[in-house]
């Protein structure tokens, strides 16, 4: 048998991923890999979710209003990074693949760190998801992961409901964070991290990175910045 003959059988054999499969982390990510159809699939709680297909109004584009928002921010603020569907290993039970990830990179001190073999290991600082509402996955069983595996602030984008939950890990609870006099909300990990959720939720994105640029010109994002890069010199 060649070796290309071999490789193919090999394939042949694994099963196929399926939607309520309770499997472990290594068993997800063999059969995942052997998937060719570019489906989604998260592992929570050992069981395999995959979900349908995503629209354009209801995920698609409050995805990439999200993604803009996050990746202007890293871009202004060295020491951290930003992922937008990738996976996490949480856990040994749980490998989601948020909507939105910001974490600070570890030898600035962050608590998440990227494998050998490129993924996101441990809990990443914030994590952030499309919910259709408050009925979904990501305000029960996922809230559930994320909160006890560290995860430091969620963010949920309700589409459906036009509305934008922030969550801030206290005591090892999720408890909701409180939008400051003009309504927005001011993350606690990520100093200037600032978001309009209104303007969000509308899609207005002139406004959104209006808000956050004034989060970064604060003296509390200098000084994040200045304490991260104190840390990098260490580290070194």
């Amino acid at each position: 048998m060649s070796a290309s003959t071999a490789r193919h059988s090999e394939k042949l054999i694994v099963p196929p991923l399926e939607h309520g499969d309770c499997l472990s982390r290594d068993e997800f990510e063999r059969r995942y890999e052997a998937m060719n159809d570019g489906r989604k699939a998260e592992l929570i709680e050992g069981e395999v979710f995959m979900p349908s297909p995503t629209r354009h109004l209801r995920h698609g584009r409050p995805q990439g209003l999200f993604a803009a928002w996050l990746a202007e921010y890293w871009t202004r603020t060295p020491g951290t990074d930003f992922s937008v569907g990738g996976s996490v290993r949480l856990d040994l039970e749980n490998e989601p693949q948020p909507d939105g990830v910001l974490f600070i990179v570890p030898e600035c001190g962050g608590q998440a760190f990227i494998s050998g073999d490129d993924y996101i290991e441990k809990a990443p600082e914030l994590v952030g998801e499309i919910a259709a509402s408050t009925a979904s996955i990501d305000l029960n069983r996922k809230f559930r992961v994320y909160q006890r595996n560290g995860v430091r602030e969620y963010v949920v984008w309700r589409v459906l409901d036009d509305a934008i939950d922030w969550f801030v890990l206290e005591q090892s609870r999720f408890v909701p964070l409180a939008p400051n006099a003009p309504g927005h909300y001011q993350s606690r990990v990520f100093p200037g991290l600032w978001l309009d959720p209104l303007a969000m939720v509308r899609g207005d994105l002139k406004t959104v990175l209006a808000v956050l640029e004034k989060g970064i010109a604060s003296p509390e994002h200098a000084k994040f910045v200045a304490k991260l890069e104190a840390k990098k010199a260490t580290h070194r």
